[in-house]
């Protein structure tokens, strides 16, 4: 793994570590935290439901896992910042973990469905937001707070959004989230809240600070410093993506025949309809061999072969989805403040001898 920081634990795997696995291992998924890991013991551990509910509930992990069906999902999940280095190459970005393409990673998740908990609370109509709460206290936020977020009812009671209890059918890990974290396909990881211990109805979005002030794009000139609640765009769907996984960034290899692979991800219940790929920097193209899409929330690898030419390559890729969206070409077009969701053509350089 890159570590980036160790309290709180930030890491992702080197981006070799991702192609062609369809799941990541749980020792290569990557790790994106805002403070310490909390200690929860799962016996006493309970999940408050309330809100704009009929019916609060408290339930324990037995509790969940007998009086609601089983589900299971196999989603991607993005940290926003996920490529965030290329965004650092146009333009400094203080403070913030200058993320390569490996914030992204793929699991099967098991647990209960989020709809069926809000169902046996007794949802109201006047609810329009779902909020989340954990334990874990970030010192980044201003003030100091505990992690949470919010997704609109709409996407709430979608039946792929989970209360998981296991990961890659094992128990889900305390680093990522154990005993029971939320996970919401298609959407920023940030929306994914670990170590759940609330779950909230309510008319408005969360005034967490994660929801109101982080995770929002800001305009370039602005002073994430000084930005406020509701400033900038808040992100939520992730955007169409792609990255070049093999071979790694600044290799050094033979010129000829050379195998180019990576993942694609088109976010929500979008799927990636095409990826091109180019040895001449984008000016001209060859179409990839893309993998079927296995469900609307996995990434989709890629895989194509170039004639590589000596001395110095630029590789990029591009991907289109299945609505005709392309990524855009520079990232410059795309710097922001906070350096999130850039999803311009993906590029590593090499020397071929």
């Amino acid at each position: 793994m890159v570590v980036y920081e160790q309290e709180p634990f930030n890491a992702e795997p080197p981006r070799t570590a991702l192609a062609e696995r369809l799941r990541t291992p749980l020792d290569t998924f990557y790790c994106r935290n805002h403070g310490p890991v909390p200690a929860l013991t799962p016996a006493k551990w309970r999940l408050s439901v309330d809100g704009m509910i009929e019916r609060p509930l408290e339930l324990s992990l037995d509790q969940l896992r007998h009086r609601f069906e089983e589900a299971e999902v196999a989603a991607t999940l993005q940290c926003a910042g996920n490529r965030r280095a290329d965004l650092v190459e146009v333009r400094d970005i203080p403070g913030e973990a200058p993320w390569g393409p490996g914030v992204t990673s793929s699991a099967t998740f098991r647990g209960v469905r989020l709809a069926d908990v809000l169902a046996a609370a007794g949802l109201t109509p006047e609810a329009a937001h779902i909020a989340f709460v954990a334990p874990d206290i970030a010192p980044a936020a201003d003030p100091p707070q505990p992690y949470g977020g919010s997704i609109p009812v709409s996407k709430a009671l979608q039946p792929e959004v989970l209360l998981a209890w296991a990961m890659n059918d094992r128990p889900l890990p305390r680093i990522h989230g154990a005993p029971l974290r939320v996970v919401v396909p298609g959407w920023i990881g940030a929306r994914s809240v670990k170590w759940l211990t609330r779950v909230t109805a309510q008319a408005t979005p969360s005034d967490n600070y994660f929801q109101a002030t982080a995770y929002r794009i800001l305009p370039a000139e602005a002073d994430p410093g000084q930005a406020g609640p509701a400033e900038g765009i808040s992100l939520g769907p992730i955007a169409l993506n792609c990255a070049i996984l093999r071979p790694d960034d600044n290799t050094r290899l033979p010129a000829g025949p050379t195998g180019i692979t990576g993942y694609a991800l088109a976010g929500e219940e979008r799927t990636v309809a095409r990826v091109d790929v180019s040895a001449d920097g984008g000016h001209s193209w060859v179409q990839a061999d893309l993998d079927r899409a296995a469900s609307p929330w996995l990434w989709q690898h890629w895989r194509t072969i170039l004639d590589l030419p000596p001395g110095e390559v630029e590789v990029a890729a591009r991907a289109w989805d299945s609505t005709g969206a392309l990524m855009p070409a520079s990232p410059a077009d795309l710097w922001n403040p906070k350096g999130y969701a850039n999803n311009s053509w993906a590029r590593i350089r090499l020397t071929c001898s």
